[in-house]
């Protein structure tokens, strides 16, 4: 695991826009597509507004959600609806993009359909993920309904995921996609969640799910 600090969030945000366009442009150079994953929430917005801007073949681009809420996309708590605000817009406008959602399924039928999906798009080319304090990294939430299958070795692409106290299902890419991908960045806003980055890393996986995805991540941090 590596550690960059910024001096703000909009450095930040600029710095890694430009880290991740950069590393999409090297992979373009010897492969014929190359694969971005990034979360939802809110820490990814500003970078989303900047890499959406780079000129790059993205055409050439297949995009995913790390994870997702089982709502529908245009539901205001939808991951694919912030992407299609702030990522797929101007020159990014041209990338492909697999929503995690099928109407009249729920996450657990879908879950094979979607994993054959995207299965020719790994190993991920480029992976941005979030943190919640409580160590989670896309919807793989300790103690959470589905999270051993999720984390397991033989584990398939794509898993259901639900959170006590929580209405919503979530689906998820699993701990093995994760970790597989060719260049994973984490980023990280205040002193909380940096704590709780190095304190994943005593844990076991179970408990810290961020910590079993850190192995030659980048972390991006700033307060």
């Amino acid at each position: 695991m590596k550690l960059i600090e910024y001096a703000d969030r909009d450095m930040l945000a600029l710095d890694v826009a430009n880290i991740l366009a950069g590393e999409l442009k090297n992979a373009l150079l010897s492969h014929d597509s190359v694969s971005l994953a990034v979360p939802g929430g809110t820490t990814p917005g500003a970078i989303f507004d900047s890499l959406s801007a780079t000129h790059l073949d993205w055409s050439r681009v297949h995009v995913m959600l790390t994870d997702e809420r089982w709502v529908a996309p245009d539901h205001e708590m939808s991951n694919a609806r912030l992407l299609r605000q702030r990522l797929l817009v101007g020159p990014a406008a041209a990338a492909a993009f697999t929503p995690f959602f099928i109407e009249g399924l729920t996450a657990a039928e879908a879950s094979d359909d979607l994993s054959n999906a995207i299965l020719p798009h790994f190993p991920l080319s480029v992976l941005v993920l979030g943190m919640g304090a409580d160590m989670h990294t896309a919807s793989l939430f300790p103690g959470s309904q589905g999270l051993e299958a999720a984390m397991a070795d033989t584990a398939p692409a794509v898993c259901p995921i639900n959170v006590e106290g929580q209405d919503i299902g979530r689906i998820t890419l699993s701990r093995p996609v994760l970790d597989a991908a060719m260049s994973k960045h984490l980023v990280i806003f205040g002193q909380e969640k940096r704590a709780a980055v190095e304190r994943a890393l005593t844990l076991p996986a179970l408990e810290a799910p961020i910590g079993a995805v850190l192995k030659e991540a980048v972390v991006h941090w700033a307060a």
